[in-house]
């Protein structure tokens, strides 16, 4: 006699009665495949979760319109502010029109044309500078914390130099003593002072890491010292530099208008909107058109940017879910 079992969608014979089983295996009803199970991750779970997340869908529409606007500003507007005669006395502070959205500043200049412009070097300087702080305390970092010893205590200390100097402040002192100032200095002064940051999170979360079990059983399996770093520690330790960086990014957006409005960021003829919101300072309450669209439209970036790095810092933090 024997007796039909249901495995999930697939009929299992099995023998009763004590008598011996024919097979190891659970056999598959011919005409159907098996279904195989896909691990879930936590790059998997948290792309999920992202997809879902109207806060990082809202952030990301909003940084893809600002990387295509600094990209492509001839998308935006026909005009220039580069070209003989943009600007025109006559026009002075004019308040907007239908021809003219934003109205013009003090020197006559299309304050639309130029807010779209503008975008280009804030954009550059948040970019720029996020990459670089990434790649250099990232990899300094995942150095001290694997290596450990001697070189973890020197990079530490080394690091801790830089962390006793503000932001803003060293930034400030710098680029003073630079003179002129473009959006890729303005970049490479931020990145300095801004590494150690990443560093000391590179190297916490390896610390974590470099201990765990499939660390231990890739060493026991022969794997060589590149192999288990490029392959385990570090796709596992990355996760909080990354969300740091996606907040970051914002950050040293309004580090850049900070320093253009004080008149040692990026200079003219270059355009930033910090340099335009210190321009339109002193007319502000004459014309506060002037000052209202660049300094909305960097407001717009710097939350643009910290949506998107709270939404991948709640997705990938188990302690979050």
């Amino acid at each position: 006699m024997r007796e039909t079992t249901t495995v999930g969608d697939e009929l299992t014979d099995t023998k009763t009665a004590g008598a011996p089983s024919t097979s190891g295996t659970v056999g598959n009803t011919p005409g159907k495949k098996a279904k195989k199970e896909r691990e879930a991750s936590l790059w998997s779970d948290a792309v999920s979760d992202l997809r879902r997340n109207p806060i990082f869908l809202i952030g990301s529409a909003l940084v893809l319109l600002l990387v295509v606007l600094s990209a492509v500003p001839q998308w935006f507007t026909p005009d220039s502010p580069f070209t003989a005669g943009a600007c025109q006395l006559q026009d002075s502070l004019k308040k907007p029109s239908a021809d003219h959205w934003f109205g013009f500043d003090v020197q006559g200049c299309d304050v639309y044309t130029r807010t779209v412009w503008a975008a280009r070097n804030s954009i550059i300087v948040g970019i720029v500078t996020t990459a670089l702080v990434i790649v250099v305390g990232g990899a300094l970092g995942l150095l001290a914390g694997w290596v450990g010893g001697l070189v973890d205590s020197l990079l530490s200390r080394f690091t801790e130099i830089f962390f006793a100097i503000p932001l803003l402040l060293g930034g400030m002192l710098i680029m003073s003593g630079l003179g002129k100032g473009n959006a890729w200095t303005v970049s490479i002064v931020l990145a300095t002072l801004g590494w150690p940051q990443i560093f000391r999170i590179m190297r916490s979360s390896v610390l974590q890491n470099k201990n765990n079990d499939y660390v231990v059983a890739a060493r026991a399996l022969g794997a060589g010292t590149w192999r288990i770093t490029m392959r385990h520690i570090l796709p596992n330790a990355i996760a909080p530099v990354i969300v740091v960086g996606a907040i970051s990014l914002g950050v040293y957006i309004g580090a850049e208008a900070a320093l253009s409005y004080l008149g040692i960021g990026v200079q003219p003829p270059g355009i930033s909107w910090g340099l335009m919101v210190s321009d339109a300072s002193v007319r502000w309450l004459q014309a506060p058109h002037v000052l209202l669209f660049p300094a909305a439209a960097l407001s717009i970036t710097v939350l643009a940017f910290i949506m998107v790095g709270d939404a991948v810092r709640d997705a990938l933090d188990p302690k979050l879910r």
